[in-house]
């Protein structure tokens, strides 16, 4: 029997322009790839939705707060559908910067130091030495990002404005100059490692969104050495977290520090994004699975208790 599947797109965040864009393109390939499939713009009322359509799999195309740290997860346990990505406490620990930072430090791989402070705190005086890196503590694709460089002589005063969306808490980190790295881990095997070269001031959400936003050197261009460990970190940091199916982490090297220069690991995104120009299914592709092949291995690895 055709499994049917059902698409949670769009949401509650910041972000529901591009889960919306990323879950039509995983919808279209999954009914390519022969699943019958509902698209499902995710509201409130999402659990009495779910229980009338009844579908076999939830294919969690969400991206930001309530679709990938733990809240919908929450909800399809419940509900006892099988959903694809992490579950509630891998999603939970990856959103929240802080708390995945000190999962990450223990089990080994290398962060960069950071305080947390309110927006007031942040806002009023540099709460660490310039450079550093101003970041929302619980949100996603680059949403609330600044740098501030070492000229600055205040913090950004956006962030005390009335319409600021990155929440009250906020954590401050040492800007690593450098290269941006990252590398996306299906199952329990790591894929290729992708260079990301922009001439935005960083990997920004107009880069990561937009065509032409940023260029994408696939295999990286870095030793084998670096390579390999950067596979290596993707991977430690996907255990550590307990994530399941797909994720991708994040890194900066900045191959001017010592011999061998500084790896650092930024974050691991357990809702990589599913969109033409995002960078897991381009590194699956490099491994040798189209997109249809991405999307239905997803579906089959879905399940609950996860």
């Amino acid at each position: 029997m055709t499994k049917h599947v059902a698409v949670l797109m769009g949401g509650l965040s910041n972000e529901r322009p591009v889960s919306l864009s990323s879950g039509a393109g995983c919808a279209e390939a999954l009914r390519n790839a022969g699943y019958r499939v509902t698209e499902v713009d995710v509201g409130y009322d999402i659990a009495e939705r779910l229980r009338e359509l009844a579908p076999d799999v939830a294919f969690n195309a969400l991206h930001g707060r309530f679709g990938e740290d733990g809240t919908i997860q929450g909800v399809l346990e419940f509900l006892r559908i099988p959903y694809t990505h992490s579950g509630v406490l891998a999603s939970a620990l990856a959103m929240d910067k802080h708390q995945a930072k000190i999962m990450l430090k223990a089990a080994g791989v290398p962060v960069t130091d950071h305080v947390i402070a309110s927006r007031a705190e942040v806002g009023r005086s540099h709460v660490m030495a310039t450079p550093y890196v101003v970041k929302p503590v619980a949100d996603g694709s680059s949403f609330g990002i600044m740098i501030v460089k070492s000229d600055q002589s205040h913090p950004p005063q956006e962030i005390l404005g009335e319409d600021w969306r990155g929440g009250e808490e906020l954590m401050v980190e040492r800007y690593i100059p450098g290269r941006e790295l990252t590398c996306a881990v299906m199952g329990d095997v790591a894929l290729a490692v992708t260079e990301i070269v922009t001439d935005l001031a960083f990997y920004n959400y107009e880069a990561k969104y937009s065509a032409g936003g940023s260029q994408h050197v696939i295999p990286a261009q870095i030793s084998p050495k670096i390579y390999d460990k950067v596979q290596k970190m993707s991977l430690k940091a996907h255990a550590a977290l307990g994530c399941r199916g797909i994720t991708r982490t994040d890194f900066r090297f900045n191959d001017a520090a010592g011999e061998d220069g500084e790896l650092v690991c930024l974050e691991i995104n357990t809702q990589p994004g599913m969109t033409p120009t995002s960078l897991a299914p381009e590194q699956a592709l490099h491994a040798g699975h189209s997109f249809e092949e991405l999307v239905a291995w997803m579906v089959e690895d879905a399940s609950c208790n996860r």
